[in-house]
């Protein structure tokens, strides 16, 4: 005798078990090492001339250089963020129209708690909280001393 309630649905045609009509491209990975921000150059008037990168561009480069994102950095991305930069300078130097591309352009590398999230990044904390843990500390010497209430089973509140 066949089993009760409708038959089960043919497992091509379930949710959630789609198949990425395009397949993906695995790349290699190579680190790069981040660049030194190269003399910035701006147009006045009909030529181009030499102006120091603002103070607060110089700091968020080298916040970015130490960034734990930045493990993860090709060359493209440093070029990219080497553009950024510049967004940056533009900011700095008084040109606020630069905030919204700067903000589309820092949230690509996970800048705020809500990029990464998006993004699927989460900082490493196990081995840290591990760290801190007392050498030789297991879960039995930690709970060794609870003790089953009586009662406590399956019993439910108010029953």
């Amino acid at each position: 005798m066949a089993g009760r309630g409708p038959a089960p649905k043919d497992p091509k045609r379930r949710a959630g078990h789609s198949k990425d009509p395009h397949q993906q491209t695995i790349l290699r990975f190579e680190q790069a090492e981040p660049p030194e921000l190269p003399v910035l150059k701006v147009r006045d008037g009909g030529e181009m001339v030499e102006v120091p990168w603002p103070e607060r561009t110089l700091d968020w480069w080298e916040m970015w250089k130490a960034s734990p994102q930045a493990e993860h950095f090709s060359s493209t991305d440093w070029d990219f963020l080497l553009d950024t930069a510049v967004v940056h300078a533009r900011l700095w130097s008084g040109e606020m129209s630069a905030a919204a591309e700067l903000r589309l352009r820092v949230a690509k590398f996970g800048a705020t708690p809500e990029d990464r999230a998006r993004l699927r990044m989460q900082f490493a904390q196990a081995d840290e909280a591990d760290s801190k843990r007392p050498a030789g500390s297991s879960s039995k010497q930690r709970y060794a001393d609870l003790k089953v209430l009586p009662g406590g089973g399956d019993a439910v509140a108010g029953s």
